[in-house]
């Protein structure tokens, strides 16, 4: 039987549209919808289990999703030929999707959720990712899941100082920023983006832009559960803490916390009160409800302390709001790197080392999307962000490279790549190992990475710096509080966790989380000013350390130097089965790379002197001969063809010949000639002007017509 497909739509700016289907496919999960914009199609499912999770004070919601490489018509590449393990770019889009998705869930939900989106063609047009929340918010709302209210997510960039949804890649190359933002029809609730130091009230004004246009994509998902006449679903409420514990342990539980905050401990010495604290209560409640003790405990520790808090204007660690804990920075900390800088602020710290490499040492991506939408050019800058167990004081087996580290050095990373200067000639690799941590490893993390490039000698346009902005709202009077530089516990628990980063002049990158439903565009005027100011402060900090980057790369780090030649002389270089460059090497013992780009030879010479350098350039110069585009040189004639003659190009008046190239039939002669023989012979020498390079194909042109066509 076949089910009734039912559909709605959502109109963009420009003029393209969105479909939302349901009521086809994968008709046993309890929501699933096809989502189409252009020829990219998404299928996205949602199922829940039937009984609550055990054990768990959290709800334990799963996002997969997966681009698979038929949508692109690609048989993967690996030796089994099937989708492998998550690619770095669909873990970012997991990421997205679930931190708008959970802040919108019931509290004390338990149930087991898995939502599934499968990318099953690919415009190349269109990115996906943000559609991908779309169709997972919209499998949600058609389902019975207790899902409340609809959200959405869309990307937006400036091009000619006009605001773009949802751009194709072209568009996004000439962006000044890109802007991923999530939320509800009330509120801001997630955002991610890359900027070119914008201003704080430039980021405003994207971000109203576009909670107007996710209102529209809401919408559209409530018309759409409006066909399918959805019933409500109820949600059953658990007891909360207050109630959960009798008035004699409150009393306890409120008296030790009192005192702890009172004494304004390290994160280490606060940590072990809370640990005796709990077995205090435990052995006065019954064995067999640990978890749930646990959990409660939790709950009023928390509202314990935010109201300390509310009441006496002062943070777990003594500090002010607006107070930016201490700073200590070391550059050139590791002897034997390229650069290498630690960063320390409170209890939170970054060591991060520079590698200088060549373009053999690029970033390869193989993923359906990426190759797309990056350049190998931009692929010449990474950052890899490690955060071991003991930064927290805790034991994990450590299987790989967690989703949370990919996350943080992704943000990391966007937030340093504009301010490379755009004639470096390295692949600059960092690595970031967060030694410590309390708060803002991410942020700490760029610190660290910006004073590193500084010691390595890489001409960066401007220091950056990052701080993590956090909100405590008091729910039952609405007051709220702003925190600049939050700690770790601030984070837990507060309400958001924005961490923006930027130079002096402008943001460069910036993530938003928050736990409740959202933000209005008041309270983030408000965040972005004070992080502005403490974000100048912790610069302030970083340069009395190292107030510009080295004028020079250390001793240790490879010394690069690129230059380009006509492409017709790739050959020449290389030699007859590649001697000619591997002579070269050998002899003035460096490592050369040559590969076509843009109708030219680029060449790439790497050394640790810069002697040896300067000597591998003269000996390929010298293989070489450019000629100067206007200027008359003697050539000879070397085959003919029907549609113009090869010849060489003397280097000099009597040198050897050097230059090979075609002489277009066009360009020999304003006469007419039936057959080029009559008129030219093999051996020749005739005189031949130097026009440029065709910019289609990157050969030399000569013409003929203008000179006295008399053999010498």
């Amino acid at each position: 039987m076949i089910t009734k497909l039912i559909k709605e739509k959502i109109f963009l700016n420009d003029g393209k549209y969105i479909n939302i289907e349901t009521g086809q496919l994968a008709k046993q999960a309890n929501g699933s919808v096809i989502i189409r914009m252009g020829n990219t199609i998404l299928l996205a499912t949602v199922v829940i289990s039937k009984e609550e999770k055990e054990g768990v004070n959290f709800l334990p919601l799963t996002i997969d999703y997966r681009e698979k490489y038929s949508a692109i018509g690609k048989i993967p590449g690996r030796y089994l030929k099937r989708e492998g393990r998550c690619t770095e770019e669909e873990i970012m889009t997991m990421r997205l999707i679930d931190r708008v998705l959970r802040p919108i869930f019931p509290k004390n939900f338990y149930k087991d959720i898995q939502i599934m989106i499968s990318l099953l063609s690919y415009d190349k047009k269109i990115l996906p990712d943000v559609l991908a929340c779309l169709a997972a918010s919209s499998a949600l709302y058609i389902s019975k899941i207790p899902f409340t209210e609809p959200v959405s997510i869309v990307r937006i960039i400036r091009v000619n100082n006009s605001f773009v949804l949802n751009p194709g890649i072209e568009q996004l190359k000439n962006s000044s920023f890109e802007l991923i933002i999530g939320g509800s029809n009330r509120s801001i609730i997630m955002i991610e983006g890359e900027m070119k130091e914008i201003s704080e009230f430039e980021l405003l004004k994207a971000i109203k832009y576009a909670h107007k246009h996710i209102k529209y994509q809401i919408s559209a998902q409530k018309r759409l559960r409006k066909k399918i006449k959805l019933k409500k679903t109820t949600i059953i409420k658990k007891k909360e803490g207050q109630n959960f514990f009798n008035d004699k342990i409150i009393k306890l539980i409120k008296y030790n916390i009192t005192k702890l905050y009172n004494k304004f401990y390290n994160k280490q010495k606060r940590n072990e009160k809370l640990e005796t604290l709990l077995k205090k209560v435990k052995q006065k409640m019954p064995k067999d409800s640990e978890n749930e003790i646990k959990y409660y405990f939790n709950e009023l520790k928390k509202k314990i302390i935010l109201d300390l808090m509310f009441k006496k204007k002062q943070r777990l660690d003594g500090r002010n709001f607006n107070k930016i804990r201490d700073i200590w920075c070391k550059v050139d900390f590791l002897p034997e790197v390229h650069g290498s800088a630690l960063f320390t602020r409170g209890e939170t710290q970054a060591l991060s080392t520079i590698t200088l490499g060549s373009s053999s040492d690029v970033k390869k991506i193989d993923s359906v999307i990426e190759q797309d939408v990056i350049e190998q050019d931009q692929q010449k800058f990474y950052l890899h962000y490690n955060f071991p167990p003991f930064s927290t004081g805790e034991i994990r087996i450590i299987r790989g490279i967690s989703r949370r580290e990919i996350g943080h050095g992704n943000l990391a990373q966007r937030a340093l790549k504009n301010i490379l200067p755009s004639n470096n000639p390295y692949t600059i690799r960092i690595v970031a190992d967060v030694l410590e941590s309390n708060g803002s490893s991410s942020m700490a993390t760029v610190c660290a990475s910006t004073l590193a490039l500084m010691d390595a000698g890489i001409p960066i346009i401007r220091p950056v710096a990052g701080i993590a902005m956090g909100l405590i709202i008091n729910k039952a009077t609405g007051e709220k509080i702003v925190l600049s530089d939050i700690l770790g516990e601030e984070d837990f628990w507060g309400d958001m966790d924005f961490k923006i980063a930027g130079t002096k002049l402008g943001i460069t990158a910036c993530q938003m989380d928050v736990k409740v439903e959202g933000l209005n565009h008041e309270i983030l005027a408000k965040i972005l000013l004070k992080a502005k100011i403490g974000r100048l402060f912790i610069l302030g900090k970083m340069l009395k350390t190292i107030p510009k980057p080295r004028l020079f790369l250390k001793p240790q780090a490879p010394k690069i130097y690129a230059f380009t030649i006509p492409k017709s002389f790739i050959g020449t270089v290389i030699g007859h089965g590649g001697k000619k460059i591997t002579d070269i090497q050998h002899e003035t013992n460096t490592s050369i790379f040559i590969e076509e780009k843009n109708n030219l030879g680029r060449i790439e010479i790497i050394g640790k002197k810069n002697e040896e350098i300067k000597k591998a350039v003269r000996v390929i110069k010298s293989l070489i001969f450019i000629p100067q585009i206007g200027n008359i040189y003697k050539a000879r004639v070397r085959s003919i063809k029907e549609f113009g003659v090869f010849i060489e190009i003397y280097k000099g008046v009597e040198s050897l010949l050097h230059i090979e190239s075609l002489l277009h039939i066009s360009e020999i002669n304003f006469q007419k000639y039936d057959r080029l023989e009559d008129f030219l012979k093999i051996g020749d020498i005739i005189l031949v002007k130097y026009l440029g390079v065709d910019n289609k194909n990157g050969k030399m042109i000569f013409s003929n017509k203008y000179l006295n066509n008399t053999n010498t």
